[in-house]
């Protein structure tokens, strides 16, 4: 590599010629001057922090940049010879497929079969051959048991799977994908590891924007390191292996491998409460009695908890495969929803039903597009305060904002902002509240390595520093090792096993998340 410069192959499937891009509301952010060849059949992995570019790549491979995001771009991208800038949307979807951190926003139809053949329909492909493929692929990837399905009730790794199965229909040699594993369960992840090998082995190219490492060792041909926009570091997949901690931790990478996740004691930002907030302890828990959920049409409960207890002023992971009922346990706790069923006694003896608990507990959503409602960031971080002095506020607002490094986005709009940075947000928002229980579904979905310690660092410090209770549901193994003093383990919508994280737990969390 010269300034930037990888030449790999002569006739690659992707090439970019001193390419850039600025977007129009962000004129700093994006990419500038990338040189480089990928050629057929490579995985390719774009990784640093986030805002480093990496998402750009991705935007300017499948033609997002500059046909749907406004924005100046500079250069030459091609996709099997094809000039991404001269061809529309449409011709491009013929020679790269997209998959994105949220499938949700990528789905046209209600139903997985439909799903399947939108793309395929879009380009004129004949009936017959629509249905050959849709039967091909939902066998290739092992979703048979999906077609026909109702796209709103399935699983996040389900639907991540349609995705994935969308765009292999429609027969594109290239694919893009950017941060595919950020909701998904040790399950799910595996399932999505089985799909990236399998379109590998068929020649396929593999464009993978990630923050979660671990999942992708082995499959790596080619690991680019994004810092401001341009390429800081490539390397082949066994120096990604065996690139150390301390390296890893230099460029803002999450740990490579799985067995460099789990620290072998007590992380040092954490006092492991294990002695004073015993669940066992009903003087030192928040108690859940006769917890219960009835999605409408249900013939039976999604979730049935006849008792359990949270540790207070501690933070306790939430864990689960997906579909195992953790989110539904987060609405039930909260009281959002009029069919959740239950009461929550706290540490004191309050006993609060589902209204009483609307101002009890704050929760941060895994989609936060559905939480965030001001004008600005800070109005985000005010709205959330209690406390009358509007200059307390105001400075205990600029406070948080600068622990999660938002000060300078203080004045942009939420929704304005990259995925990580609008998670950032929403955490602010839980941390300027005054509520004694926080709740947080998925915190560090499309955080990097220094904005997930951060949060790591800060959700400790709300526990023990601040004495309020947190719970955690996630599926993040880095995370939850380093910030949860305790683990309650779902399964179907029962508790199955509740335990403090001392070492032998942090073991079984570090398993139960990974394998």
């Amino acid at each position: 590599m010269t300034n930037g410069t990888i030449m790999i192959d002569e006739t690659p499937s992707i090439r970019f010629d001193h390419a850039g891009f600025s977007y129009a509301a962000e004129p700093h952010a994006g990419v500038r001057d990338l040189t480089f060849d990928v050629p057929q059949g490579t995985v390719l992995l774009l990784c640093g922090e986030s805002g480093c570019g990496k998402t750009t790549v991705t935007r300017l491979i499948n033609g997002l940049a500059p046909h749907y995001f406004d924005g100046t771009m500079t250069g030459t991208v091609q996709v099997n010879g094809v000039d991404t800038r001269a061809t529309d949307l449409a011709g491009l979807a013929r020679h790269v497929g997209s998959v994105f951190q949220n499938p949700k926003s990528q789905f046209f139809t209600l139903d997985v079969t439909g799903e399947l053949a939108f793309a395929c329909e879009n380009l004129g492909i004949d009936p017959d051959e629509i249905r050959r493929r849709v039967a091909e692929t939902a066998s290739d990837l092992r979703i048979g048991d999906l077609l026909g399905r109702d796209i709103t009730a399935l699983s996040g790794g389900q639907r991540q799977k349609v995705a994935c199965a969308a765009v292999c229909t429609a027969g594109p040699n290239i694919m893009v994908l950017d941060e595919p594993s950020s909701n998904l369960d040790a399950s799910a992840i595996a399932d999505l590891r089985a799909i990236v090998a399998r379109w590998k082995a068929r020649g396929h190219t593999v464009v993978i924007a990630e923050h979660r490492l671990y999942w992708l060792d082995g499959l790596i041909d080619t690991a680019m390191v994004f810092r401001n926009g341009r390429i800081a570091r490539t390397m082949t997949g066994d120096e990604l292996h065996d690139l150390a901690d301390d390296e890893c931790r230099r460029l803002g990478l999450r740990p490579t491998r799985a067995d460099r996740i789990a620290p072998a004691t007590a992380p040092a930002t954490a006092t492991v409460a294990t002695s004073v907030t015993s669940p066992t302890n009903p003087a030192e828990s928040w108690r859940i009695e006769r917890f219960s959920y009835t999605y409408r049409h249900a013939p039976t409960p999604s979730l049935d908890i006849p008792s359990a207890s949270l540790p207070a002023r501690a933070v306790t992971a939430v864990v689960g495969l997906n579909g195992a009922g953790k989110s539904t346990f987060a609405r039930c706790l909260q009281g959002l929803d009029r069919r959740a069923k239950g009461t929550l006694i706290a540490p004191d003896g309050e006993r609060l039903d589902r209204r009483d608990r609307l101002h009890t507990c704050f929760t941060v959503m895994q989609d936060v597009n559905c939480e965030l409602f001001t004008e600005s960031v800070l109005d985000e971080v005010l709205l959330a305060e209690t406390d009358d002095t509007n200059d307390t506020n105001a400075t205990r607002a600029h406070g948080i904002l600068r622990d999660l490094d938002l000060t300078e986005f203080a004045d942009r709009h939420p929704l304005s902002l990259s995925g990580g940075q609008k998670q950032r947000v929403a955490i602010a928002a839980a941390l300027a509240s005054n509520r004694p229980l926080l709740i947080f579904d998925e915190p560090t979905s499309g955080l990097d390595r220094r904005h997930m310690e951060q949060v790591a660092r800060l959700i400790r410090r709300i526990a023990e520093h601040e004495r309020r209770t947190v719970v955690v549901i996630t599926h993040d193994p880095e995370f939850a090792a380093l910030a949860c003093d305790h683990m309650l383990t779902l399964d179907s919508g029962h508790v199955v096993s509740a335990r403090p994280l001392d070492a032998e737990g942090r073991a079984e969390l570090i398993d139960r998340l990974t394998a």
